[in-house]
């Protein structure tokens, strides 16, 4: 009875929308009643976003898998003697490119690993090259991470790096890197990557530089729901500085192939990671589900816990992939579409920036 009378308390500071405490945070996540909090979230979602559900078209590439760091977590590093270790050429770049042209993306979507070898220059050289061939095209691209490296390569301030990279054609960044802040985690799962409070270092001098990002949140592995907290909280509080997040993308740990022994994250865990992050960061007006990593059925559902965004089109995905993900690696705008209207949702082409595109009313 404690837990149904806290939860409704916050269904309480819900429905006249005044923020929620760590506490009710912590309330939710060990709480089990999911539909209540799906219903709390949708309340919460509606308000800021009506029936609207974003997309977009957009291409994933991912340049190198060759990687200084060795995350726990990550099956995607290599190094450059393993034998499936990668490098794109400039021209495998811009041929992905022209194809996400072709298919009429407005984004392109750049992460890769920390190469030992690359110079920061090849990565302002990639930008260059796709804006001048492409500039219709939004560059979506780099963690706080991979910032923070071609810092210490170049021998620059953080500002320097990002401003070389915006007038190179940088147009936003995906978010990704953040993984969970708590220290205790941070070293058991990924040891030599910089620390939480360096990537909310580099997303605030992103910000200042006048470039919108996302956050994201890899939950499932050995973090506790404390921390999780933790991490969102710190989140909430850095966008009521610089409102800089767009959307807040909780990313479900794949086990598969990684150092990391752990079963898979189930549904419940995965609709309690995004109704909760709905409720919490207020402040946060786009909630996503990347259906890439808990599947497009799931991500359908979601639809129903506080999420409006489901990502986009990708074509192609390694990150998740080499972990063991098993979804596909492409969804087309009609799939998209369908999946969205069959939930009862309006479904919305956006851009990177989340201007419209196009919409399909009711």
């Amino acid at each position: 009875m404690a837990v149904k009378h806290e939860l409704g308390d916050i269904r309480g500071k819900v429905e006249e929308g005044i923020r929620l405490s760590d506490e009710d945070a912590l309330a939710l996540y060990l709480s089990r009643d999911l539909l209540s909090i799906g219903e709390m979230a949708q309340i919460a979602n509606r308000r800021a976003n009506g029936d609207r559900v974003h997309f977009i078209v957009n291409r994933h590439i991912n340049p190198t898998n060759i990687c200084v760091n060795r995350c726990r977590f990550c099956a995607f590093s290599k190094k450059k003697e393993d034998q499936s270790a990668y490098t794109l050429t400039m021209e495998e770049i811009l041929r992905r490119a022209h194809e996400a042209w072709e298919q009429n993306a407005t984004e392109i979507h750049i992460v890769g690993g920390l190469h030992p070898d690359l110079p920061f220059d090849f990565y302002l050289d990639m930008l260059r090259s796709l804006r001048e061939r492409y500039p219709a095209i939004h560059i979506q691209a780099f963690t706080a991470v991979e910032i923070d490296y071609f810092a210490r390569i170049a021998g620059l301030s953080l500002a320097e790096v990002i401003l070389q990279l915006k007038e190179a054609g940088l147009g936003s960044l995906p978010g990704g890197g953040a993984e969970i802040f708590a220290p205790r985690v941070r070293e058991k799962i990924c040891p030599e990557k910089i620390s939480g409070d360096r990537w909310l270092e580099v997303m605030e001098a992103v910000h200042a530089a006048g470039l919108k990002s996302n956050a994201t949140m890899l939950y499932g592995h050995v973090e506790t729901p404390e921390s999780r907290v933790d991490h969102m909280r710190r989140l909430r509080e850095l966008q009521d500085r610089t409102g800089g997040f767009q959307s807040f993308i909780p990313l479900a740990f794949q086990p598969g192939n990684t150092d990391i022994v752990k079963s898979p994250t189930t549904g419940v865990e995965d609709l309690m990671a995004l109704a909760v992050g709905r409720l919490y960061l207020d402040n946060f007006r786009h909630i996503k589900a990347f259906w890439i990593n808990i599947g497009s059925k799931l991500s359908q559902l979601s639809l129903f816990f506080g999420v409006d965004d489901i990502d986009g089109t990708v074509v192609e995905e390694k990150i998740s992939h080499a972990a063991g993900a098993m979804t596909g690696q492409e969804m087309m705008v009609d799939d998209l579409v369908a999946m969205i209207r069959q939930a009862g949702k309006t479904p919305v082409e956006r851009d990177t920036l989340y201007n419209i595109v196009r919409e399909w009313p009711s």
